[in-house]
């Protein structure tokens, strides 16, 4: 049998649950990320009239549906 003082072993069962936490902390900020790159990754927006619209085709150039000018697809940028 092992002797643990009761200080070691609520050390123990501190540090085992605090790296619980932290791993379901790391699970979760990489769904939302991943979620968020998922959902920005159509998304375009219009040179002329500043409409944000998203576009699933493959086309290079995206039609704006409100104005109708031609949008060069780029990477969205999010702050």
């Amino acid at each position: 049998m092992i002797r643990v003082s009761l200080t070691a072993l609520i050390c123990i069962y501190m540090s085992a649950f605090l790296g619980f936490i932290f791993l379901i902390w790391l699970r979760d900020t990489w769904r939302r990320r991943r979620y968020e790159a998922l959902s920005v990754r159509h998304r375009l927006q219009c040179h002329i009239c500043a409409l944000e619209f998203e576009d699933r085709t493959d086309d290079l150039l995206a039609r704006c549906p409100h104005c109708g000018a031609l949008n060069e697809r780029f990477r969205y940028s999010t702050l």
